[in-house]
């Protein structure tokens, strides 16, 4: 799961019994990092804590410590594996300095509820906030509300823009509040993904599982609604038996995920002459790719296209298909099914080469020494 989704909960309660709570969030990584900015963990007077800011090793000097370090309003401070400066190291392996932003409930509820929000509608969200000692904890958002960001500079709320539209979390300068340059920094926030099961068999339930681990919204959806149900599904968000001659309005994203494993070849078809009219990022088909073809084969019959056309067509919509879906992991368990399938759309959502680690880093030095 994601910071928000441990991190939400508790701060439900926490207001809800006034409990004090600080709020740290990681602004910057210097060199290696196991977190990168814009983790969050939440620490309440009582406690409790939720989410992580490193791998394990910052999380109990930081709890320890906020509540002082937060004494006269919002700090920041610096974590390092080095005894530079007078600085004690905390056991970081990756070698990195972290900065944390630790602010109490006055400072961090504005950013919360515009974060539960936005988490809640499954849209992106980009914050700006200086950091430095002029209108240091100043914050702008976007998608700006002319209501609760009153209080934000036009100049930052560009900055917050620019945020948002490059897709990207940055550091940069800009002078906001006496003229003289500010440090802000900026997070991006993307939507939350979804995935969209169809299909409610039992190889469907360690794909809820994994995806909801990823913080994922997850729906399940078959016609066999003896199968869709919440009891049977308790970590999908939601679950819908599918009408036999309609289409519910799923609200997909573009950065959605499908799949199809009804094991049904009537409810594969209904359902995907659906879904290659959405804009997703994953289309994935369980099965072999000749009976995904026959499937395919027959919507362009549907068309009444000429024969060569219906072929193209047939062509093109195989292209947008991940079919058979999977990464090539090995197994067959229901659960390393589950665990190849989730794997291929993390690596077609993020746009990455599914390599292993060790090889691309092998890669990057072979680059490196024929360009010197």
């Amino acid at each position: 799961m994601t910071d928000l989704d441990h991190i939400l909960p508790l701060w439900d309660d926490l207001r809800a019994s006034g409990t004090p709570y600080v709020l740290a969030t990681v602004v910057e990584v210097e060199g290696s990092g196991y977190r990168k900015a814009g983790a969050r963990m939440m620490i309440a007077a009582d406690g409790r804590r939720a989410g992580t800011i490193s791998g394990g090793c910052l999380e109990g000097e930081v709890a320890r410590k906020a509540f002082w370090h937060t004494t006269h309003g919002p700090a920041i401070r610096r974590y390092s594996t080095s005894s530079e400066d007078g600085e004690v190291p905390f056991g970081m392996g990756c070698g990195g300095v972290v900065h944390l932003l630790l602010e109490r409930a006055e400072s961090a509820e504005p950013t919360l509820q515009k974060l539960a929000a936005h988490y809640a509608q499954r849209t992106p969200l980009a914050i700006a906030t200086i950091l430095d000692t002029h209108g240091f904890g100043q914050r702008a958002f976007w998608p700006a509300n002319s209501e609760s960001d009153s209080s934000a500079t036009t100049a930052l709320q560009e900055i917050a823009r620019q945020g948002y539209e490059e897709q990207s979390s940055f550091s940069c300068t800009a002078p906001l509040t006496t003229g003289e340059p500010n440090l802000v920094h900026v997070e991006w926030n993307p939507a939350r993904p979804a995935l969209f099961i169809f299909g409610a068999g039992d190889d469907a339930i360690p794909l809820v599982k994994f995806a909801r681990q990823l913080g994922w919204f997850v729906s399940v959806s078959d016609g066999r609604s003896h199968l869709a149900q919440p009891t049977r599904f308790p970590d999908a968000h939601a679950t819908h038996a599918l009408p036999p001659r309609s289409f519910p309005d799923f609200d997909f994203r573009p950065t959605d995920a499908a799949v199809l494993m009804t094991h049904s070849l009537e409810q594969d078809t209904r359902i995907l002459a659906q879904l290659l009219n959405e804009e997703l990022s994953y289309i994935g088909v369980l099965g072999p790719k000749r009976r995904t073809a026959e499937i395919l084969a027959s919507l362009a019959d549907a068309t009444a296209l000429p024969p060569t056309r219906a072929h193209a067509q047939v062509n093109a919509w195989m292209e947008r298909l991940h079919t058979p879906m999977g990464l090539d992991l090995g197994g067959d368990t229901p659960s390393e099914i589950a665990l190849s399938v989730i794997a291929e759309i993390q690596q077609a959502r993020r746009q990455r080469t599914g390599l292993p680690l060790r090889h691309i880093r092998s890669l990057v030095e072979e680059k490196q020494r024929v360009s010197a």
